[in-house]
């Protein structure tokens, strides 16, 4: 693939090399800040950046603006069980079927349950829990488990599932993380990884950004456990993409139209907000409607509704690590990742935030 820097125009081939950074370990968020407005918000919308406080984000926006939120609830994906022969079991639900009893779920164990039997599910001190029955292999890729439950989903994981923590936090859930990896205004239960851009929004920044006349809408993408699938090709335009459920309503796209007619501007409050956004819009116009999404934002994208971009510090060589350069400009983004690691910002989901203003650079 290619695409142009910003400056001299010619093309330019992104490979994923250029998207690796070196990242003191002890830079990774474990927990997140005391309380959610108070992490570190690194404005990077003008050069040199600066470093703020997230609580000041109402005072950075204008009256007439607009933020789009994901509205996605986190729901308790992770399992661990035992198959009949007694071999542990751990599963992550990657999607709850709708209307069904029904899931795609990935499962790691010494060797794959096969179609028809039987895993048991439940906390390891307790005999208490379920049953699920195997029903094959399922997904894109043959790569998860299609698994019946006894009764509706979403309560069972309630009851006996635990938070699905991201690989790099290396706690075991507890109930902090119930409460604080979920946004204040999740509502639609569906996501194995929180919007995490969103977790930094309190009851007070949320007042504050009213009295200062700007709006919201939401949409809703149901984050995937993909989203912390590595690429493992070096020439990118090769990576397949990870597929997601989203819904953008009618008064969203109402509220998005409304906004550029009256001069303001779309802020997307997350990567997933932002990729609900472009999909629903990739036909020209943006459209409401509901799918399933597996587009690859990368350098040389053209983007059609976002303005500017909050966003958490990704991982090295990620897809999203793509996404923000593609919407702010490599070099910039680089830049600003550099600084950050100086000023020894907090990193990944439990991390601190950054805002962002599409380039207009190609």
């Amino acid at each position: 693939m290619s695409t142009f820097s910003s400056t001299d125009h010619t093309p330019r081939a992104f490979t994923l090399s250029d998207f690796d950074f070196d990242l003191p370990a002890d830079l990774i968020a474990q927990h997140p800040a005391p309380e959610r407005s108070s992490s570190r918000l690194l404005d990077g919308r003008k050069q040199p950046p600066v470093d703020r406080i997230f609580r000041e984000l109402p005072s950075l926006l204008q009256a007439g603006d607009l933020l789009v939120f994901n509205d996605t609830q986190v729901i308790k994906a992770r399992l661990f069980g035992s198959k009949d022969s007694g071999g542990q079991v751990e599963a992550l639900v990657e999607r709850v079927l709708p209307g069904t009893q029904e899931v795609w779920a990935h499962l790691r164990a010494s060797k794959s349950p096969k179609p028809g039997s039987t895993v048991h599910f439940g906390d390891h001190a307790s005999t208490k829990g379920f049953d699920a029955e195997v029903l094959g292999r399922c997904g894109p890729d043959g790569g998860l488990f299609h698994l019946r439950f006894p009764s509706d989903p979403l309560q069972l994981l309630a009851s006996h599932g635990h938070v699905p923590l991201p690989p790099y936090i290396t706690h075991e859930d507890s109930s902090e993380d119930e409460r604080r990896y979920q946004t204040v205004f999740a509502k639609h239960p569906g996501a194995v990884a929180a919007p995490t851009a969103a977790l930094h929004f309190d009851e007070q920044v949320l007042a504050a950004l009213k009295v200062q006349g700007v709006n919201s809408a939401s949409v809703t993408l149901h984050v995937g456990a993909g989203t912390f699938q590595p690429v493992r090709v070096d020439n990118i335009a090769e990576h397949k993409m990870h597929s997601e459920w989203f819904e953008v309503p009618q008064a969203t796209v109402d509220a998005i139209t409304q906004t550029k007619i009256q001069g303001g501007r779309v802020l997307a409050v997350g990567t997933t907000t932002l990729r609900a956004l472009e999909s629903a819009a990739c036909a020209g116009e943006l459209q409401a409607g509901s799918r399933d999404t597996d587009i690859f934002i990368t350098p040389g994208f053209e983007f059609r509704v976002v303005d500017k971009l909050l966003t958490n510090f990704h991982l090295p060589k990620s897809t999203l690590m793509m996404l923000v350069s593609a919407f702010a400009g490599y070099d910039n983004v680089m830049a600003l990742y550099q600084h950050a690691i100086h000023q020894r910002y907090r990193f990944f989901s439990y991390g601190d935030a950054m805002l962002l203003e599409r380039s207009t650079g190609r």
